[in-house]
């Protein structure tokens, strides 16, 4: 599939804020506190259950996919970048030099 450019960085930029979101998903994240108890009888205080609300195996699944669309579309954008060569002026590609005059 041909697509301009412009949509290959767009993708990537969107790709690449997916990625940072799911890296930063920690292992509290994952669990919500379902159940709370009070005493039912004696002896028994709070009972308090983590459950999970996400799998790691589906948040490392999600990552696993974003990433790897990622790296292709870079690929593809640095690809581009070394095969395209863009007309410059001269002058724009030099390096500066202080006006004569001024020490």
């Amino acid at each position: 599939m041909k697509i301009k450019l412009a949509e290959a960085l767009l993708r990537r930029k969107e790709l690449q804020a997916k990625v940072d979101q799911l890296k930063t998903v920690q292992t509290n994240g994952l669990f919500e506190v379902r159940v709370t108890r009070k005493q039912a009888h004696e002896g028994i205080d709070d009972v308090i259950a983590n459950i999970p609300k996400l799998s790691v195996a589906e948040v490392t699944a999600a990552y696993d996919f974003h990433a790897k669309r990622l790296r292709k579309v870079d690929a593809c954008i640095q690809q581009a970048n070394w095969n395209t060569e863009i007309e410059v002026d001269d002058t724009d590609m030099a390096d500066y030099e202080a006006p004569k005059g001024i020490k």
